[in-house]
Formats: structure tokens, C-alpha cells, sequence
């Protein structure tokens, strides 16, 4: 075998040596150049995407908290108007129930009149009558008929206890 012949070493060594300096001089200049571009750019995309992403989640962030405020707001404006439209609903309501209290209050005090009334004509009849009655009983027991203003003064004074 040739490759183990002492001879031939030394064309070998050189060969190698001058292979390994142009592999190493390519590399060098033209591959590991390359490879650390490509290293550097992907550094500097990494870097601008986790910029990015660290710009969209404080975007994100400040639109969340405006969500919130607006949605705490609304919370808030729908909280006043129902209660405005309670306030409302209420003041309607006791003024209709004020108003039915005065209308019932009105016809009360006109059917406690009509009674008094009635009270009283049926009092003014009730006193004609006995009056009537209590003529006709002693006309009918003694057999004397009494003036009516007799009548009615006995009548009166037996009302009056």
C-alpha cells in the first residue's frame, strides 16, 4: 500500500497541507462569511420580532385597559339611566297614587255628605211619623186627639233620652 510507504509521505504531508490551506482560505473567506450573515440576520429578525411582539402586547394591553374603562363607563351610564327610569317610574307612580288618593278622598267626603243627608231627611221623616204614630196611639187609648206641636214636643223630648 502506498499510503503507508514512508517514501511517499512527505508528497503527502505537503499535499495535505496545501489542501488544508485552501479549504481553510475558502472557508474563511467564503463560506463562514456567508454563515455568519445569515447568523447575524436571523439574530437581528429575532431581535425585531420579539420587538414587535413586545410593541403588540403593550398595544394589546393599553386596548384591554381601554375595554375595561369603556366598558365600566357604559356599567356606569346604564346603572344612572336605570336608575333615572326608577326615579321616574316612582315620581309618576306616587303622583298618580296621590292623585287617586285625592279622587278618593273627594268622593269619600261626597258619599259621607249624601249619607248625612240622607241621615237627616230620614231623622226629619222619622220624627213626622212618630209624631203621626204617637197621635194615632193616644187617640186610640184615651180617645182624644192631641194638637200636632204636643205631638211633636213629647216626641222630641223621648228622642232627646
Amino acid at each position: 500500500m502506498p499510503q503507508l510507504a514512508p517514501a511517499d509521505w512527505l508528497p503527502q504531508l505537503i499535499w495535505l497541507a496545501i489542501v488544508f490551506a485552501v479549504f481553510y482560505v475558502l472557508m474563511a473567506k467564503l463560506a463562514l462569511p456567508k454563515i455568519g450573515g445569515v447568523i447575524d440576520a436571523r439574530r437581528d429578525k429575532i431581535k425585531s420580532d420579539l420587538e414587535t411582539a413586545d410593541g403588540l402586547r403593550r398595544k394589546t394591553e393599553e386596548a384591554i385597559a381601554a375595554y375595561e374603562q369603556a366598558l365600566a363607563e357604559a356599567k356606569q351610564k346604564a346603572h344612572g339611566i336605570a336608575q333615572e327610569a326608577r326615579d321616574k317610574l316612582n315620581a309618576e307612580i306616587t303622583a298618580e297614587r296621590e292623585k287617586l288618593e285625592a279622587e278618593l278622598d273627594s268622593k269619600a267626603a261626597e258619599a259621607e255628605d249624601a249619607i248625612k243627608k240622607a241621615k237627616e231627611s230620614a231623622l226629619k221623616e222619622v220624627d213626622g211619623i212618630a209624631t203621626d204614630v204617637a197621635s194615632d196611639i193616644v187617640n186610640s187609648l184615651i180617645g182624644v186627639s192631641p194638637s200636632k206641636d204636643e205631638t211633636a214636643k213629647a216626641v222630641a223630648s223621648a228622642r232627646q233620652g
